[in-house]
């Protein structure tokens, strides 16, 4: 049945159902579309997942269900001790300009990070997917080393 030829009460059905759907599960959903093999799910503070991605190690963190919770996910890319570490910064920094749409480079815990993050405020499926993607394929991309 084509969406436009649904009953109203049809369409009440199917966004009901949508509704319903935790931001856990569709995580969850999006996560296992992308990897067979997640190698852990942690349900303590929120959800966390963690899987390989090519050659990025990704992470993702649900903090709760509630529209102020948030969608967080991170991949490492490099850890202390940075090459040209000014060259290195002022690189990323353009990058985060031109080249990492919604992730960002970050220093955290001594190590180089790509991260997205966001409220569950209106989130959609495919908000959740293009994050995860987006951390996933730019951590498998990027080669700092250099």
């Amino acid at each position: 049945m084509v969406y436009s030829e649904m009953s109203t009460s049809e369409l009440n059905k199917v966004e009901e159902e949508l509704e319903s759907v935790s931001n856990a599960d569709l995580v969850a959903t999006v996560i296992s579309s992308l990897k067979d093999d997640v190698a852990y799910e942690n349900r303590e503070n929120g959800h966390t997942w963690k899987f390989n991605y090519g050659t990025a190690e990704v992470f993702v963190h649900l903090t709760g269900e509630t529209e102020n919770d948030t969608l967080t996910v991170w991949s490492p890319v490099l850890k202390r001790p940075f090459p040209n570490e000014a060259g290195l910064f002022e690189s990323l920094l353009a990058k985060n300009w031109s080249e990492t749409l919604e992730a960002r480079f970050s220093l955290w815990n001594d190590q180089i990070v790509l991260h997205s993050s966001r409220t569950l405020a209106d989130i959609s499926p495919s908000e959740i997917s293009r994050a995860i993607t987006l951390v996933a394929t730019l951590a498998d991309e990027t080669d700092l080393t250099s």
